[in-house]
């Protein structure tokens, strides 16, 4: 049929490249033991730590220092950025999956901690956070949908005491 359009994989119709299924989490913190989330705009009422994948030929501490820029307008860099030296391997839920190359099931998160003086001013990119909060360890853990946020999080106090 003339109007047909050629058959074309999946791979070739993506803007984007498939995410690498290593990920940063990094909690953002001061030293009030205050944390900083942010609530996803694809999904209002999940609250999260930042997070994001690590692009090819970046090192994770890269992808750290880029993730809080991009999703915060915090410059990392300026403060003490911290390798948790922690991973968590987690199913990558489903409704995420098609970042991802089709065999790809699992990601491996890599956390870091920044540790901000106070409240500091947050800029967020509209199109992927709708709002911020900054609140106590327990009350920002039981915000988390993710129970690797949530542990990380609640690791704050025992991490100050070090």
């Amino acid at each position: 049929m003339p109007n047909e359009i050629p058959a074309t994989s999946l791979a070739q119709l993506r803007e984007k490249p498939y995410k690498i299924p290593r990920s940063t989490m990094i909690v953002i913190y001061n030293h009030s033991l205050e944390v900083l989330l942010i609530e996803r705009a694809d999904h209002p009422g999940y609250w999260q730590s930042v997070t994001g994948s690590q692009d090819e030929g970046e090192a994770l501490l890269q992808t750290a220092i880029r993730e809080v820029m991009e999703e915060t307008g915090i410059d990392a860099s300026l403060y003490q950025l911290t390798d948790w030296q922690k991973e968590n391997v987690y199913e990558i839920y489903p409704i995420w999956r098609h970042r991802y190359a089709p065999d790809v099931t699992h990601n491996t998160e890599h956390v870091f901690g920044l540790v901000v003086p106070g409240r500091v001013a947050v800029t967020l990119s509209p199109r992927e956070h709708l709002q911020h909060v900054w609140l106590p360890v327990e009350k920002a853990a039981s915000l988390c949908f993710s129970w690797s946020n949530r542990e990380a999080i609640l690791s704050l106090p025992e991490r100050m005491s070090r």
